[in-house]
């Protein structure tokens, strides 16, 4: 106990003796505590206080009196575990795939891990309803079906299941590449059959990395608002239904009391799969792979595999290139003859959008990038007071659905002492604070691989804490660093949930105008939004890595 007390003292000696480093501990702790901390607290508050300020549970009482609210929270549930087993086994499936079975197209496999991060969040249930809506090109066209139906949770699941399944399938296909191929090696020599082999040994090596994609997919599902606006129909989930409750109804107390439940399952499932599933793994006892793994070459998986992957690749496939056609025809469902009136009504009439979400988010990305390699430097190297606190309320912003993220900025800075509903700045601060744990991550992985005694030596020679971030370990970790600030841009660009509480008439964004349009029917108009976001995305990307790899960068990540 001395011991553990004097190095702590001693910690604290090494911080106040270095007040750059102190500054930037009080900053970050202090930006964390306005940006991310109040928000939600304000929330929570909110739904305890009436509006004379005494403590109340009445909102809370009537929310769940009412048989809508059980019946949206069962909803929620039910679809967060479906869409988590479903995705987790097609996840498995590709994983799997991928690092034991020789088959044809793996490359596609990471096509489909970047599709649905580079295009709005909703684009696959806007395509989906494109294909088998009421005038859906498949139902209506070539099926002749008059009323077909595909919103509800059967459309809602499918479209989740094929935007979320690429998660599990980048934590799982990491884990299995990292099992040393000797132990089923081994047991083969001994006459175990692949089956067995697969039961006994791959199978529960991987039982810590399955739960934490099915909890990873979980977190994404229950949080999603996109979808569930655009194709959930009567199937309402709590995300959904706290913004209609707070916008729609007018009933920011009632919807408060919701965020405060949706928010309370999010983060209690982000405390499970970062706290206890994340620590749990049994792959890398061993170290790094000794040689690498013979694939599986019998038809008697391999065809099977290969079809089935193929197959689900050709269907995402479909569904992504139906947003760029859908935006060159007249009236999908009813005109396919070419056009590009699509185009000139947005060129005419909705550039600004175009131009606030570039723009801001261009802001947004390095603000986001520096940020997060701070926090990340600050939890792997120093050692102070509050260092865990720190690391979970910097990671927390990954749980939190963005409907609770966005009700909370606009209680909180719609006030003194920090007024910024309407500016940029509101709309700037959920952009970083929303992408940024991707980039701490990516930062803490790349900083438990390097040696600290580089920067313990700079430190000897009299570099001070700026010095030796800015010379020594920024350049160290510069692949994570630019990673980070390319996931940060295409967040921001593709952010919905949060922002759709923050954008006024000086500001508006893409993602929002989007579903605005697909909520009036105009899909040409919605698509070709969709499109211009892809393109911009995929140009600015294209040039980060294409600059960056000029100079030695290698900007690709596979972290999840």
């Amino acid at each position: 106990m001395k011991n553990s007390l004097k190095t702590e003292m001693d910690d604290a000696k090494k911080i106040f003796r270095d007040p750059i480093l102190l500054t930037t501990i009080i900053l970050v702790v202090l930006s964390l505590l306005i940006f991310v901390v109040w928000p939600l607290y304000d929330v929570f508050k909110e739904s305890f206080l009436t509006k004379d300020g005494s403590i109340t549970f009445q909102y809370y009482k009537q929310v769940l009196s009412q048989t809508e609210t059980k019946k949206v929270l069962a909803n929620t549930l039910i679809l967060g575990i479906s869409v988590g087993l479903v995705s987790t086994a097609i996840g498995f499936l590709f994983a799997y795939a991928d690092a034991y079975i020789k088959i044809k197209f793996k490359k596609m496999f990471n096509i489909l891990t970047i599709l649905p991060i580079v295009s709005p969040p909703f684009a696959l249930a806007m395509s989906f309803i494109m294909l088998f809506g009421q005038r859906g090109f498949i139902t209506y066209n070539i099926l002749h079906m008059k009323n077909a139906n595909i919103y509800g949770f059967t459309g809602l699941a499918t479209v989740q299941i094929l935007t979320f399944f690429p998660v599990a399938y980048l934590v799982l296909a990491g884990l299995l590449k990292q099992i040393d191929p000797s132990y089923e090696e081994a047991a083969r020599n001994m006459g175990a059959s692949r089956g067995y082999i697969f039961k006994t040994i791959t199978l529960p090596l991987l039982k810590p990395g399955i739960a934490n994609a099915f909890l990873l997919v979980f977190i994404q599902s229950v949080a999603d608002f996109g979808n569930a606006m655009v194709i959930g129909g009567n199937f309402t989930t709590l995300a959904a239904k706290t913004y209609l409750q707070a916008m729609g109804n007018y009933d920011l107390k009632g919807g408060t009391a919701l965020a405060t439940i949706l928010l309370s399952v999010s983060i209690m499932m982000f405390v499970i799969q970062k706290y206890w599933v994340g620590n749990k793994s049994y792959v890398t006892v061993t170290g790094k792979p000794s040689r690498q793994r013979d694939y599986i070459t019998e038809k008697i998986v391999t065809i099977p595999v290969q079809g089935l992957c193929f197959a689900i690749c050709v269907f995402i496939m479909i569904l992504y290139v139906l947003i760029p056609y859908g935006s060159f025809v007249n009236l999908w469902g009813i005109d396919y003859t070419p056009t590009l009136k699509h185009y000139q009504y947005i060129m005419a009439l909705g550039v600004k959008p175009i131009i606030d979400t570039t723009i801001l988010s261009l802001i947004a990305m390095p603000i986001t990038g520096i940020l997060g390699m701070i926090i990340a430097f600050l939890i792997v190297r120093k050692k102070f007071l509050g260092r865990r606190a720190v690391e979970f309320v910097s990671m927390l912003s990954m749980a939190v659905p963005g409907t609770a993220i966005g009700m909370g900025y606009i209680l909180a800075y719609n006030k003194e002492p920090l007024i910024l509903t309407g500016t940029a700045i509101i709309i700037i601060l959920a952009f970083i604070f929303r992408s940024m744990p991707v980039g701490i991550r990516s930062g803490v992985a790349s900083l438990q691989q390097i040696d600290p005694a580089i920067e313990e030596a700079a430190q000897d020679l009299g570099a001070n804490s700026l010095k030796v971030f800015s010379s020594v370990t920024i350049p160290l970790i510069k692949s994570a660093f630019f990673s980070g600030l390319v996931y940060s841009f295409v967040r921001s660009m593709t952010a919905v949930s949060a922002v759709i509480f923050l954008v006024s008439a000086n500001y508006n964004l893409l993602t929002v105008t989007i579903m605005s349009q697909v909520d009036v029917g105009r899909i040409g108009v919605a698509a070709g939004y969709s499109t211009i976001l892809i393109f911009i995305v995929l140009i600015v990307v294209g040039i980060m890595k294409f600059l960056l790899g000029k100079i030695g960068i290698n900007t690709s990540t596979r972290e999840v």
